[in-house]
């Protein structure tokens, strides 16, 4: 998702072995070498082959695309797994709060410092933004599967789909609006308010 977790271990996340740890090193190593490259030369400018931490073969292995370093991370299963934590019996908008909100307390000065960049990506780049209707079809899917284990409905059940489509798309709105004002706001909040919005029904 656009907006989200760190990597620290939370209550709920499941272990991860060795090979999967390092594997998520060099996925980070190669977004945070490809993100100074872009704030310093510009997304369109910035190759793979500019990208010198690692050979442009490993960078390919890992992000079969430029848009792919931007959009892809190891947040989907952090997000599941806090989702599950929370009480089966709780609306969902409160859990994606809960979940979304404690994800931003942990993240660490250069973590929002990238959250930041990766938002302004998604806001300027139309192959960046065309792009993200993968991921939140991922994530939607995640999400839809989290809420039929709540209700016993099935998981391509359309109101269970648009209630997980709709939560995302809030979370994204939230942190794209965040961008755009210049981070005036603080994220939690404007997250809290889009929550609001679609736990009250859509209404003002």
């Amino acid at each position: 998702m656009a907006c989200a977790q760190n990597s620290a271990a939370q209550p709920g996340t499941p272990k991860i072995g060795l090979r999967e740890r390092k594997k998520i090193q060099t996925r980070q190593a190669i977004r945070r070498a490809a993100y100074r490259l872009f704030a310093e030369h510009g997304y369109e400018a910035t190759s793979v082959d500019r990208i010198a931490e690692v050979s442009p073969s490993t960078v390919s292995r890992y992000f079969p695309t430029r848009e792919d370093i931007v959009l892809t991370d190891e947040y989907g299963p952090l997000l599941e797994a806090g989702l599950r934590a929370r009480p089966a019996g709780e609306p969902m908008t409160e859990s994606m709060r809960h979940v979304a909100v404690e994800a931003l307390r942990r993240l660490s000065a250069e973590e929002r410092a990238e959250l930041v960049q990766r938002a302004r990506l998604i806001r300027e780049v139309p192959a960046i933004r065309g792009r993200t209707a993968e991921n939140t079809a991922r994530d939607s899917a995640m999400i839809s599967a989290v809420l039929a284990e709540r209700t016993g409905r099935s998981a391509d059940d359309l109101e269970v789909r648009v209630i997980s489509t709709a939560l995302l798309a809030g979370l994204q709105e939230a942190l794209l609006h965040w961008v755009a004002d210049g981070q005036r706001d603080d994220l939690g909040t404007l997250i809290d308010r889009a929550m609001n919005v679609l736990g009250r029904g859509l209404t003002w």
